[in-house]
């Protein structure tokens, strides 16, 4: 039987859902990073699709992935609620990102020639500019790219693949959030990127490194301010 003119062909359908669940669920993990909803939290279907603007459907998905990445739990009578998440589970998170990003470094230290230097130099400049007129929405969107720069010249694309996937526990949108971070960002990029110029790879990687540690570091403290731990717990 033929669709109705008025529908769209099941593919592009499919299509739509899922890319609405996949948003559902990166607004879901940046309620969680952010502190916004706590462990134990339920986390009502309803609710959530009025608050997206969305069905229902997409959101169930959306919470069903979110459960297999160990996100949330679905407990009987209760539903979906925050899954439990320690100081170790996001110092755990930085770690993992901060190993690959290091190995990425590495690769694409020998491989950066003069335009790849150009580039990133144009983008430590854009946010530099970004952090003066407190745009911390551009620093992110140039961090992004400073980082895709590097990686891809890395030439690594499976590698840079488990890196987005480590990633994306930390919702772009989130690092602008933290008062430290633009400052430690010019910084710590103004660092890796001297180590680039000068072809040392193994000091670009350690930088990288380092980078990343502490942009977790500052994540767990704005998660303490926010309640979610008390400052002295070691590992949640």
């Amino acid at each position: 039987m033929a669709l109705p003119a008025s529908l769209p062909p099941p593919r592009q359908v499919l299509g739509t859902r899922l890319q609405l669940s996949d948003e559902a669920a990166a607004r879901i993990r940046e309620l969680i990073m952010d502190g916004r909803v706590r462990p134990g939290d339920r986390l009502r279907l309803e609710r959530l699709a009025v608050e997206f603007g969305i069905s229902v459907t997409p959101v169930r998905e959306a919470l069903k992935s979110l459960r297999s990445e160990g996100f949330v739990m679905l407990e009987p009578r209760r539903g979906f609620v925050v899954a439990p998440l320690s100081k170790r589970d996001v110092q755990d998170l930085f770690w993992v990102q901060a190993g690959i990003a290091a190995e990425l470094t590495a690769r694409a230290a020998p491989r950066i020639g003069p335009a790849v230097l150009r580039e990133l130099d144009v983008l430590q400049h854009a946010m530099e500019r970004a952090r003066a007129a407190r745009r911390p929405d551009l620093m992110e969107d140039r961090n992004h790219l400073f980082h895709r720069e590097i990686n891809l010249t890395a030439a690594s694309p499976k590698l840079a693949w488990s890196l987005g996937t480590a990633a994306r526990y930390v919702p772009r949108g989130l690092y602008g959030r933290l008062a430290d971070w633009p400052g430690l960002a010019v910084h710590d990029h103004a660092r890796i990127l001297a180590a680039l110029r000068d072809g040392d790879a193994p000091a670009a990687a350690r930088e990288m490194r380092g980078h990343i540690v502490r942009a977790g570091e500052l994540l767990v403290a704005h998660l303490e301010r926010r309640g979610l731990w008390r400052p002295d717990t070691r590992d949640g």
